[in-house]
C-alpha cells in the first residue's frame, strides 16, 4: 500500500517512509491511497482471535512493506500483558446513563494511564523498522507537541530506544498537575521535556515550522539525523487506533450485545480529531456505524465546524477540565477533509492556507453535507462535566474521567435530540486520577486540597475506584528537569539537545 500527501497528492511514499518521516515535506498529512475492504466475513473471521491477533491483520493490510514476521514483533512487544494488565488491552465496560445503555471502551490501562498507550507503545517498534528500511543509519529526531496525555505515552514509548532522540513540548499551564508530573519525572537518556509560554495550539504551530525550516533540516541532514514526529499527525500513530474500533465491534458481536451487520454508534472526545478520524477510517473499510459523535469542551471549534462548514478559530481559548481537549487548530481534520472532497488536494492546501493566514476557511456545500450525513457534533462546559461525573458515580458507582465525560454528556444530548438509541461505543481516554482535582471535586468538593497525591488517595478513599499503578508510583519519583519556558529560545534549545 501506497501513501499520499493531503497537501500534493503526486508525493507518494511507501508505509516505512510515511511513519519514518512523520509529516510530508509540503507539511501536508500522508494518508493511504486506498483503505482494505472488510466484508462481513471478514469481520466473522476476526471474532474468535485475540486482540493482538486482530492487531496483526489490520497493520499488514496497511503496512505492505513490512514482513508478517516483524508485524508480529511490534505487536507482540508493545500489547503486552505487563503493560496493560491483561490480554485486552481495550476493554469494554457495559454501563447505564439516564437510562441508556452505554458501552465504554477503556483505553487507559497502559503504562501512562491514558488512550495515548495504544498508539505509543507501538510507533516506537514500527519507526525503528522504518528507518532500517528507508533511512538506514539515521537517528530520527522526534518533536512532540502535547496538550496533556501524547507527552508522557510519547516519552514513555520511546524512552532508550536506539536511534531516536526526542523532545516534548507542553503548555506551562494548560495541563494537569498530573501531566506535568508524569512528564518531568520521565526516565530515558535521549528524552527531553520542554514547557512554554501559550497554548497547545502554539505549541503544535511552532513543531510544524520547526518540521519545515531549511535551516534545521540541513543541519540535522549534515548530522545523519532526520526529523519525524510521535503526534497524530504521524499515520503510525493513527493506524492502531483503527484496531482498536474494529476490535470493540467484535466484542460487541461475542457479548451477544449486537448481532453481525448491526450498526453502532461511536463517541469520541476529541480536540486534534485523530481519536474519531480513526474511528471513521475503520467504518470506511466496512465496520457499520450510523453516527460518529464528536464531543468537545468548551472550545468547540469542532462542534461548530460540524454544524456549519466553517473552522474559525479566532475565538477565545479557554483552559479547561479537560485539558487534553484544549486545542482550537484540529490537525487530523484535513485528513477528513482530503477525503470528502475526492482526494483533492489543492483544495485542502487551499484551506490550511487559509486557516495559516486568517485562522479561518469554509468548506464546500458537498462537503459539509457529507460531514453532517456522518457526524453529530456537540460541547460540554466544565460545569456540566464535573455533573456528570457525579451522576455516573452516583447511578453505577462508575468513576470516569473528565473528557470521558464530556463524551457521556455530549452523547445524551445526542439521544435527546434525535431519539436515536443505537447500541453506542464510548471511547474512554484516561483515568480519572490523571485529573484528580476535577474528579474529586466533582463526587467529594468538600475533600479538595492543594495537594495532587492528597487528592489521589482521597478519591480512592471516597470511591473505591483503584489507583493505577502507574500514578502509585509516582510519589517516589523527584522532578529531573527543569523547564524552558521562553518560547524564543526554542530554537536555540533544540540544537543543544541535540548536541549540534
Amino acid at each position: 500500500m501506497l501513501y499520499n500527501s493531503t497537501e500534493n497528492n503526486k508525493e507518494v511514499v511507501s508505509a516505512a517512509q510515511a511513519i519514518a518521516q512523520g509529516i510530508s515535506k509540503d507539511g501536508g498529512l500522508f494518508v493511504p491511497q486506498e483503505l482494505p475492504k472488510y466484508t462481513e466475513e471478514t469481520f466473522k473471521s476476526l471474532l474468535g482471535l485475540s486482540y493482538n491477533e486482530r492487531a496483526k491483520i489490520v497493520f499488514s493490510d496497511f503496512l505492505t512493506d513490512f514482513t508478517e514476521e516483524e508485524i508480529a514483533d511490534c505487536v507482540d512487544k508493545a500489547y503486552t500483558v505487563e503493560k496493560f494488565g491483561s490480554e485486552c488491552p481495550a476493554p469494554l465496560v457495559a454501563k447505564k446513563y439516564n437510562g441508556n445503555e452505554i458501552n465504554i471502551m477503556e483505553l487507559w490501562h497502559g503504562p501512562t494511564c491514558a488512550f495515548k498507550d495504544m498508539a505509543l507503545q507501538i510507533l516506537p517498534h514500527f519507526l525503528t523498522k522504518s528507518l532500517k528500511k528507508t533511512y538506514d543509519g539515521k537517528t530520527a529526531v522526534i518533536l512532540v507537541a502535547t496538550s496533556g496525555d501524547t507527552g508522557k505515552a510519547a516519552l514513555e514509548g520511546f524512552k532508550d530506544v536506539d536511534h531516536t532522540k526526542m523532545i516534548v513540548f507542553y503548555p506551562e499551564d494548560g495541563v494537569s498537575p498530573m501531566q506535568k508530573r508524569q512528564m518531568n519525572t520521565q526516565k530515558g537518556s535521549n528524552v527531553n521535556v520542554c514547557a512554554i509560554k501559550g497554548n497547545f495550539d502554539d505549541a503544535q504551530t511552532g513543531v510544524k515550522k520547526i518540521f519545515t525550516t531549511d535551516e534545521i533540516v540541513e543541519l540535522l541532514h549534515k548530522n545523519d539525523m532526520l526529523f519525524s514526529s510521535a503526534n497524530s499527525i504521524n499515520w503510525g500513530r493513527l493506524l492502531p487506533q483503527i484496531v482498536y474500533y474494529i476490535s470493540a465491534y467484535c466484542d460487541l458481536v461475542n457479548s451477544k450485545k449486537i448481532n453481525m451487520g448491526d450498526k453502532i454508534n461511536i463517541v469520541v472526545p476529541t480536540g486534534n480529531f485523530g481519536n474519531i478520524l480513526a474511528a471513521y477510517y475503520a467504518y470506511c473499510m466496512g465496520m457499520p456505524v450510523n453516527k460518529f459523535i464528536c464531543a468537545s469542551n468548551q472550545n468547540n471549534v469542532l462542534t461548530d465546524f460540524i454544524n456549519t462548514g466553517v473552522y474559525d478559530k479566532n475565538r477565545q481559548f479557554y483552559a479547561t477540565a479537560s485539558p487534553s481537549m484544549d486545542i482550537l487548530v484540529s490537525s487530523n481534520l484535513e485528513r477528513l477533509l482530503y477525503k470528502f472532497s475526492g482526494n483533492n488536494d489543492e483544495l485542502v492546501a487551499k484551506w490550511m492556507n487559509q486557516l495559516k493566514t486568517e485562522g479561518k476557511y469554509e468548506v464546500t456545500d458537498e462537503v459539509k453535507k457529507e460531514i453532517t450525513s456522518k457526524f453529530f457534533g456537540g460541547f460540554c462546559d466544565d460545569t456540566n462535566t464535573k455533573a456528570t461525573i457525579k451522576e455516573l458515580f452516583d447511578e453505577e458507582k462508575y468513576l470516569c474521567d473528565t473528557h470521558t465525560s464530556v463524551a457521556i454528556n455530549v452523547y445524551n444530548q445526542y439521544v435527546e435530540k434525535t431519539g436515536d438509541k443505537t447500541p453506542v461505543v464510548i471511547a474512554s481516554t484516561a483515568s480519572p486520577y490523571k485529573f484528580s482535582h476535577s474528579v474529586l471535586e466533582a463526587v467529594a468538593p468538600e475533600a479538595i486540597c492543594d495537594d495532587e497525591f492528597t487528592m489521589v488517595d482521597e478519591l480512592n478513599k471516597i470511591t473505591g475506584a483503584e489507583v493505577p499503578k502507574p500514578i502509585a508510583e509516582l510519589k517516589n519519583l523527584e522532578v529531573r528537569f527543569n523547564n524552558v519556558t521562553e518560547a524564543d529560545k526554542m530554537p536555540e534549545y533544540v540544537k543543544n539537545t541535540l548536541g549540534i
